[in-house]
């Protein structure tokens, strides 16, 4: 199986909040699942979002090389594509898994919306956007301006809404209330990308995202239509 590899964005600002951020953007070809590791590069303190099983240990020796104190291995919703590599990661001394509270599942601690995951002297927004599965989170670093939607986003795209409690409708809510309210300059990383691309930005979705500009009637028929395997 791939062992994934290594993006920098170079839209991310290294500096935030007047403080320096390690961002990475992780990639396991298999499932095209992106992973993130963020760290104040002062502190150290890092946070890792979206692990997957099969390339623990290339996060890992990351971890290690870049001198980081993992804290909150964060899931944004329940994967069904892949294996989490939070129970792995876990062993790394100092760290823990988080999750949404509406998944109702065992993590170590849950997170709510309006929740706030702190990390050196950065913090992440918790947004509840349910729709692709009913525990969808998306995470917001307003001080670097950037946000992490999980599967409930795509670039162009979006999560189906068949399946784990998933509702076309609430989606739709969820998107436009929680991740169309961000200003129009943030940048977008989501969970998964089958062609290659890495980032979008919100103003970029709004206007080209060929689900996501319908309206919600229209886009609730497409999305109850889909019938994808």
């Amino acid at each position: 199986r791939g062992l994934g590899f290594a993006r920098m964005t170079s839209k991310v600002p290294v500096i935030a909040a007047g403080c320096p951020l390690i961002f990475r953007q992780l990639f396991e070809k298999v499932s095209s699942t992106y992973t993130y590791l963020l760290a104040d590069a002062r502190t150290k303190d890092a946070i890792i979002i979206d692990p997957v099983l099969e390339t623990v240990e290339r996060d890992r020796k990351l971890i290690s090389q870049l001198n980081l104190k993992l804290g909150p291995i964060i899931n944004t919703h329940l994967h069904a594509d892949h294996v989490t590599g939070s129970g792995l990661l876990k062993q790394i001394p100092g760290s823990f898994s988080m999750l949404s509270y509406y998944v109702g599942a065992k993590v170590d601690k849950i997170i709510k919306h309006g929740d706030f995951i702190r990390f050196g002297n950065f913090e992440l927004e918790c947004r509840s956007t349910p729709g692709h599965t009913v525990g969808c989170m998306t995470l917001v670093l307003h001080s670097a301006g950037i946000a992490f939607t999980g599967d409930a986003l795509l670039i162009r795209g979006c999560g189906r809404t068949d399946f784990q409690g998933g509702s076309a409708e609430m989606l739709y809510d969820s998107v436009y209330s929680q991740i169309f309210s961000l200003p129009d300059n943030y940048s977008l990383f989501p969970a998964h990308d089958y062609v290659g691309n890495t980032m979008t930005t919100v103003g970029e979705e709004k206007t080209y995202n060929p689900r996501l500009t319908k309206s919600k009637t229209e886009f609730v028929k497409l999305m109850n239509e889909l019938h994808l395997p």
